[in-house]
């Protein structure tokens, strides 16, 4: 028997799809026996009941009287299960009198799947016992092949069915993301604004949002934030508070009692460590420009006045979001004339590191947005992305990358 043809044939067979394990080792096994190539006159498929300590068969093909149906064998009372657990494949003389009767005089059997934990014993899930009219040694040979192709069959089986998993819930998880995040655009008033937020990974901790209360049309609130741990820690973050402030702001409280209700929201849903930084800025109908905004230890945003290139920073009026949970925030404001720009940002974007491991900066954000000053929000955002982009060399580094850019055109 050509042992090499015989794995690829099993490999081959294993490859067809099948919905469940049970189907795919009942394929497998019929066409063994029906192949011409492999004399063996019958085999049958137990599974083990790890609860009531047998191995039951689940399916029987060949030229062998069949087995009643649901016919079990207790672990413990059939010695060559427990040896199989630890040998992979035997060749048997058949004891049990009910198999004898069925005319199994003798047998082989090998153990398929990865073994399960029972009682101080791994077992294997499956074991596929075969008979035939050959030499024992080479029943062995053949049954071991079989059984190490169709436990790497499972195997790959497993894991592709969690690849599928883990995609699925991938997607899901995207999903989630993208609907704590707004439509980029918005327009208010005078004003228009524009956001793009990238994860570093599948998902990320960065978020930025549009707020406003139901009957209130004479103000919008603007929050981008940063968790400050990765991927799914993170993003579950960024969601909860996402949440909290979407329904915090129906209510018509001030900016720091606002402020210091999600901060206690967040110390109490999460460890010290697991803290978030945060700006919300407030824009008004007032025909001056005046904005309000509160600042819990985040990057401070650049209100560049474009008229003057004079630069404006929106520092910190309280204390990162978590730790503090008695911490207050004060509010504070500024104006913005036509043509005004305000931008919001996480550390992704001065922090992306070229090939020397060189911060992008404040400065050099600050040049990019004077040097594109006159265009609108949405091509603003897009040309300092695509510049922090294209400077971030080291991608192990990098981090989520979140930019708002607001604008009073008018």
């Amino acid at each position: 028997m050509n042992q090499h043809r015989l794995y690829r044939t099993i490999k081959l067979l294993s490859e067809v799809k099948r919905r469940t394990d049970e189907q795919l080792l009942s394929h497998i096994l019929g066409s063994i026996i029906e192949n011409e190539e492999i004399p063996i006159s019958g085999g049958r498929i137990w599974k083990l009941d790890p609860i009531s300590g047998t191995y039951r068969v689940i399916r029987q093909f060949g030229q062998i009287e069949p087995i009643k149906r649901n016919f079990r064998l207790r672990v413990l009372d059939y010695p060559p299960f427990l040896k199989l657990a630890r040998k992979g494949t035997i060749v048997e003389a058949e004891t049990n009198k009910y198999l004898r009767q069925k005319g199994i005089k003798l047998y082989s059997a090998t153990g398929v799947g990865e073994k399960v934990h029972w009682k101080g014993y791994d077992l294997f899930p499956y074991i596929i016992a075969i008979s035939g009219r050959f030499l024992k040694q080479d029943l062995a040979y053949a049954l071991n092949i079989i059984g190490h192709a169709v436990t790497t069959a499972l195997k790959n089986r497993r894991i592709e069915s969690d690849a599928k998993q883990l995609e699925r819930d991938l997607d899901k998880a995207k999903d989630i993301q993208r609907s704590i995040l707004p439509e980029h655009e918005l327009k208010f008033r005078n004003y228009e604004l524009y956001g793009v937020s990238i994860a570093d990974r599948i998902v990320g901790g960065d978020f930025f949002d549009y707020l406003s209360a139901a009957e209130d049309t004479e103000r919008v609130g603007v929050v981008i934030g940063d968790a400050a741990s990765k991927g799914f820690s993170a993003a579950a973050q960024a969601l909860y508070v996402s949440g909290a402030l979407r329904m915090g702001i129906e209510y018509q409280t001030k900016t720091s009692t606002f402020m210091a209700r999600i901060n206690k929201l967040v110390s109490r849903t999460f460890t010290p460590e697991h803290f978030i930084s945060m700006v919300y800025v407030e824009l008004t109908n007032s025909k001056d420009g005046l904005f309000f905004y509160s600042n819990a230890g985040h990057n401070n945003p650049i209100l560049l006045h474009t008229a003057s290139n004079e630069v404006e920073y929106l520092s910190a009026t309280g204390q990162i979001m978590g730790p503090f949970p008695n911490e207050k925030y004060r509010t504070e404001y500024a104006l913005m004339q036509k043509g005004d720009i305000l931008l919001l940002y996480t550390d992704g974007i001065t922090e992306a590191q070229d090939e020397k491991q060189r911060l992008y900066g404040e400065e050099r954000l600050l040049d990019k947005l004077k040097e594109i000053k006159e265009e609108n929000p949405k091509t603003i955002c897009t040309l300092i992305v695509e510049d922090v982009q294209k400077y971030n060399k080291m991608k192990e580094y990098s981090d989520d990358k979140t930019v708002v850019v607001i604008k009073r055109m008018k």
